[in-house]
């Protein structure tokens, strides 16, 4: 009886080589999904985290200043009223 069948070492010649060949064919799929994805991400309006941020801190920034000017609005506003009050009434 023989030892070794040359059928099943030729189905497993074959079995190997096609799930070889099915490995690069789902690295190659996976490369073209990964280029794609970035092709669709660069072409479209999105932000760098970096930008983000740095818009984000100009507009904390904007923030404090609008609430320090309205700090000296209502200082001023005080102000006139108090000279207002001071100036005599005209007749």
């Amino acid at each position: 009886m023989q030892t070794e069948n040359k059928l099943f070492e030729d189905l497993s010649k074959v079995a190997s080589s096609a799930i070889g060949t099915l490995a690069g064919v789902g690295r190659e799929a996976q490369d073209a999904a990964r280029r794609r994805a970035r092709e669709f991400v660069a072409g479209s309006d999105t932000v760098d985290r970096d930008e983000f941020e740095a818009v984000k801190a100009n507009a904390a920034a904007a923030r404090e200043a609008v609430e320090v000017l309205k700090g000296e609005v209502v200082a001023l506003r005080a102000e006139i009223a108090a000279l207002a009050a001071k100036r005599p009434a005209k007749a």
